[in-house]
């Protein structure tokens, strides 16, 4: 009988969207994630036809001035949520980094596919190593949570701020602008891009930003039609360690641009593990922590270790931050 229902609810979805349309950014490494998403879903239903909206955001048309200093939260996203709730788009493809903690009231993350690798890379045509790179070397960042984190390690470096696609920053490293580059591996291993010299960082030197490495598929609440479709790329695992890290930003009242990092992986024991730091913009003050609980408690986890950084000194770091910008 079980497996008369799920035919017939199978029936129910392939009859229900015929067509969908993808709303994305359009530098080459938000078409991949669409695409990527679009072959997910003709995979599972052959007959569906998918097809991409491309949409300049804030964030892509503001390329002369640091993230941090542009303002504001959902650069990357609102003119394509604007798309969901105009219905010129059923479904919108983001990397889960750029998405704000709060959405308009018609819409919802309605699925997160399995996450990709949430660690930073360092890439380099100078430098086997981080660990190699001399005093006052030259590295390009637009992140104030990598820049705080590298600089705790090496007051020394020279963080350069720097805008432009994932193919603009590795131009400049290999024409000699910087003595190397820090990136999220999951978009460099997704364009097929290399340096001669490349090493993932341990979490130690670099914690990730919050979803780093994660998709998250937004679309209406009232579009259960596309809910149903969503429902076969949902992975539970990458659900339960997102959930986790934005409880933890959510909290702190931060965004992608602000010095926020966090990373939650489940242990083989069946709990989750949340590590999560807050920073100084120079680096000349960290404060993290973790804390592990069960897997249920995911936002709860993300909470409570907010509120233990924010009592050992996060607070004040923040505030200091947020007054200046």
């Amino acid at each position: 009988m079980l497996w008369l229902l799920r035919r017939a609810l199978r029936k129910l979805r392939t009859l229900a969207v015929e067509h969908l349309t993808i709303a994305t950014r359009g530098s080459r490494l938000a078409l991949w994630q669409a695409n990527h998403v679009q072959s997910l879903l003709c995979a599972l239903h052959p007959e569906l036809s998918v097809s991409l909206l491309t949409i300049k955001t804030k964030g892509d048309i503001i390329q002369d001035v640091p993230l941090s200093r542009v303002g504001g939260k959902g650069l990357f996203v609102k003119e394509i949520e604007e798309a969901l709730l105009e219905g010129k788009a059923d479904i919108a493809v983001h990397s889960i980094k750029d998405v704000p903690m709060v959405l308009p009231k018609e819409l919802l993350l309605g699925c997160i596919p399995e996450r990709a690798e949430a660690d930073d890379l360092f890439l380099s045509f100078r430098y086997q190593h981080f660990a190699d790179l001399p005093k006052g070397a030259r590295i390009g960042t637009s992140s104030l949570r990598r820049q705080s984190q590298l600089l705790a390690q090496r007051k020394d470096l020279t963080i350069v701020s720097l805008r432009g696609n994932v193919d603009t920053r590795m131009r400049k490293l290999e024409q000699g602008d910087f003595d190397a580059l820090i990136l999220a591996a999951c978009g460099v291993r997704r364009l097929g891009l290399c340096a001669p010299y490349m090493e993932s960082l341990p979490h130690s030197v670099v914690l990730p930003a919050v979803g780093q490495g994660a998709l998250g598929i937004e679309c209406r609440h009232d579009r259960y039609d596309v809910l149903c479709l969503l429902a076969e790329l949902e992975d539970s695992e990458a659900r339960v360690r997102v959930t986790a890290e934005r409880s933890f930003l959510a909290r702190l009242d931060g965004g992608c641009q602000v010095p926020i990092a966090a990373h939650a992986k489940l242990k083989d024991n069946g709990t989750i593990e949340l590590a999560g730091l807050v920073g100084e913009v120079d680096g000349s003050r960290v404060i993290a922590a973790t804390l592990a609980d069960e897997p249920e408690n995911a936002e709860a986890v993300g909470t409570q270790l907010a509120e233990q950084l924010l009592k050992s000194g996060a607070s004040e770091i923040l505030e200091k931050l947020y007054s200046v910008r």
